[in-house]
């Protein structure tokens, strides 16, 4: 699979010397969905704004479809939607009115039966007469998607798409970028809610203050990097590990279960010789359960890792 977006060694300093992004390299494939995951301030959505032409980057090169996005900003652009966190909407204008008025800004000819299929699968086709004014806010973020669609671009951009936005509407959301995917077009969303990423992303990036950690197949990155843990409920709890089980990596768990984490992806979990030795010690087991290292677990791990890694670079200078 080609990369239809190229990011080259990335860099974005401002003028009081904060660097943004760090010498970003990122290659994000031709029809996928990359998650875009970070804290705060970790430079998604400067990302972004450099990819769509929004902020001029310090040095390093963007590409999409071959365009680069400074030297070739109007064929780059054209390739690209955009649905910013800001809601930023004409609010006299009508909803039909606005998907017309941005497919023309890109040159394309007017073509209703198109922004009607957009916004009949956006379920907005009700409101194509209604002022975006009158609208309720998550209405207002479905026409801002229907928006970014009007000219039909090969890369669609969702920055935090579903903030404030109720579960219901969010679903229905995702189930459109799904839809989008089968078509063909190529997906990159920032989001807080981890797991929807973790639901529908084919591919994982995280970014921490400015550097990119790491980009992963979604199902890889579960299998390489999640851990499970066995949870063993006992017919009398401990208050401690007792010695002779002091080499497996255990812990005292809630209501005085036994917790013990493994590599899944392992020969030899272990869990059969523990199971064994719990009679030896006096325990009797009465239950288990495994519970297995989610998306955001690994996501906040890989974080808490870097900047623990860039405070003892710092406390070392």
């Amino acid at each position: 699979m080609t990369d239809i977006v190229t990011v080259t060694d990335l860099v974005k300093r401002y003028d009081n010397g904060f660097e943004a992004l760090k010498g970003v390299n990122l290659g994000i494939r031709e029809g996928e969905i990359l998650a875009l995951l970070g804290p705060n301030g970790a430079g998604k959505t400067t990302l972004i704004s450099a990819t769509c032409g929004i902020v001029r980057p310090t040095s390093g090169t963007i590409t999409v479809g071959g365009h680069d996005v400074v030297r070739d900003a109007r064929a780059a652009r054209k390739l690209i939607g955009l649905v910013p966190q800001e809601v930023a909407l004409d609010g006299f204008e009508t909803v039909m009115n606005v998907c017309r008025f941005t497919r023309g800004l890109f040159g394309k000819p007017q073509d209703d039966a198109y922004i009607e299929s957009v916004l009949t699968q956006l379920s907005l086709w009700d409101k194509r007469d209604s002022r975006t004014m009158a609208l309720s806010g998550g209405m207002k973020r479905r026409v801002l998607i229907a928006k970014a669609l009007s000219h039909q671009p090969r890369v669609l951009f969702l920055d935090e798409p579903t903030a404030g936005v109720d579960v219901e509407l969010r679903k229905g959301m995702w189930e459109t970028v799904a839809q989008l995917k089968a078509e063909g077009v190529t997906i990159i969303l920032t989001t807080h809610y981890i797991e929807e990423a973790e639901a529908i992303a084919d591919r994982v990036g995280v970014i921490a203050r400015g550097e990119i950690l790491l980009v992963e197949e979604k199902d890889r990155l579960m299998s390489q990097m999640g851990r499970k843990e066995l949870r063993i409920t006992l017919a009398r709890p401990v208050q401690t590990v007792p010695e002779a089980l002091t080499r497996y990596d255990l812990e005292i768990g809630p209501d005085g279960t036994l917790v013990y984490r493994y590599d899944a992806t392992g020969q030899a979990t272990g869990i059969t010789q523990l199971l064994s030795e719990l009679k030896g010690v006096g325990l009797t087991m009465t239950d288990l359960s495994t519970h297995q290292s989610s998306l955001e677990e690994i996501f906040v791990g890989l974080v808490h890792d870097k900047e623990t890694e860039d405070r003892q670079a710092e406390a070392a200078q």
